[in-house]
């Protein structure tokens, strides 16, 4: 890694090339590693370590963005003006709320070096685990296991510096049969507390369950569903509507609910970037601090997540809620979700359950319509009916069109145990337990 001494230097001589005009530097460094297997055999190791330096220079209200993964001087002197000239050349934007002063930022502990130092045998070795339990079934394991590091800096012409050290492990498997699959995936700022042979096992146990599933007719049914199809849940109501740009521009999910009881008072969601249960993270990408921010409360939406420009025309404060430059236009954005466990246990919501479906996991899912947050997906690796309180058989894959919103409005149980799960798009994190939900409306069958 750089370190914060040598980031600080090269934030310094950034800055320094900017003096006729303000600006912000954003340097993330990686260092991630990753084996990647299938057909129960390891076919790539691959390595990556990279710094990528973003620009943002300000002529009054005028913005222009530059970015590069050259930090040498003639590196630096040419993103500097590429983004004074794409300044020059942009309108004026007179919303712009100017760059934020320099704040006091909690020390928050998410960084493990043996994480950071984890070798391509140790991963193999874990790796190998699973291909061998899954050869001896008679099924087919796929699948990766990262593991790596990085920094991220913030600094700007007012005085910001603020600097972030972190470590990430990801492991995430599905197991094929014939006619039947799992899946599995675990995610930990530490890589030991990543179980990759429990999770091997989930996907195997998963798959082998599945096999001659039957079809059936698609209507309501009462379902269990585990922690992976929470996480799209969250996922869901979070890129379509817990960010203060989708409420002021009218096509949130949470325009016109802010302060009503819409969900199931066993439901409540907040975003915290301090939290060493997730995967923290104690700025935002300008260098604002992060405040935990109350989401849904015992059913009640609170309200959004902010970012200065968001803040600014809403007249509320920032709670550190700015994405990266590339990715500003989508608004504020929840980075570091969590929903409350309750007292249930996944065994408990299918013994409890007279007929229903047990599912593993959701795919393809696709929004319909924003306002009730109404999405279209599908299921996969492992739809089960549930038949007195049992497992009874294993079920062909369904098509489902639920409003996310109303869905959480009949929540029967939650269960005590949450999982940590890395989203599909990097530095999202989010920690979510199993549901119980009194109805789920599936459209048809997938095949």
């Amino acid at each position: 890694m750089l370190g914060e001494k040598e980031t600080r230097k090269i934030c310094e001589n950034v800055l320094a090339r900017c003096k006729d005009g303000q600006a912000e530097v954003l340097l993330n460094f990686t260092d991630s590693s990753l084996t990647r297997f299938a057909n129960n055999t390891i076919h790539q190791n691959v390595a990556e370590r990279d710094a990528e330096l973003s620009v943002r220079f300000f002529i009054g209200k005028q913005m222009g963005t530059a970015s590069t993964n050259r930090l040498d001087a003639a590196g630096l002197d040419l993103v500097v003006e590429r983004a004074r000239r794409n300044a020059q050349a942009s309108p004026a934007d007179p919303d712009y709320p100017g760059l934020p002063s320099p704040a006091q930022y909690p020390q928050v502990q998410c960084f493990d070096p043996s994480t950071a130092a984890y070798t391509p045998e140790g991963r193999a070795q874990q790796v190998g685990t699973v291909c061998r339990l899954a050869d001896e079934k008679g099924l087919n394991a796929s699948g990766a296991f990262s593991t790596g590091c990085g920094e991220l800096v913030i600094a700007n012409s007012n005085g910001v510096f603020a600097y972030h050290v972190s470590s990430s492990a990801d492991f995430q498997s599905v197991v094929m049969a014939e006619d039947a699959s799992g899946r599995a995936h675990g995610s930990d700022w530490q890589a030991s507390r990543v179980d990759v042979e429990t999770l091997g096992r989930q996907a195997i146990e998963t798959a082998e369950r599945g096999r001659n599933p039957r079809k059936i007719e698609p209507g309501e049914y009462p379902v269990v569903l585990e922690h992976y199809v929470t996480e799209d849940i969250l996922s869901m109501l979070n890129f379509y509507g817990m960010g203060a740009l989708s409420l002021l521009e009218g096509r949130s999910w949470m325009n016109e609910r802010i302060g009503k009881k819409v969900m199931s008072d066993q439901v409540t969601i907040w975003d915290d970037g301090l939290d060493p249960a997730g995967t923290p993270l104690p700025f935002d990408f300008e260098g604002v601090p992060r405040q935990r921010v109350e989401i849904v409360t015992q059913g009640v939406p609170v309200g959004p997540v902010y970012d200065r420009y968001t803040g600014a025309k809403a007249g509320k404060p920032s709670t550190g809620h700015a994405l990266p430059p590339n990715a500003r236009g989508m608004g504020p954005v929840a980075m570091h979700l969590f929903m409350a466990a309750g007292s249930s246990s996944l065994e408990e919501m299918i013994r409890t359950t007279e007929r229903g479906l047990y599912i593993n996991r959701f795919w393809y899912t696709r929004l319909v319509h924003p306002s009730a947050c109404t999405i279209t997906g599908m299921t996969r690796d492992g739809v089960f009916m549930i038949e007195n309180g049992e497992i009874a058989y294993p079920v062909k894959n369904l098509r489902f069109t639920q409003s996310y919103v109303e869905a959480l409005d009949d929540v029967q149980a939650v269960s005590r145990d949450t999982h940590l799960l890395l989203g599909e798009y990097g530095g999202f994190g989010m920690r979510v337990p199993a549901l119980k939900l009194g109805h789920f409306n599936f459209t048809g069958n997938t095949a």
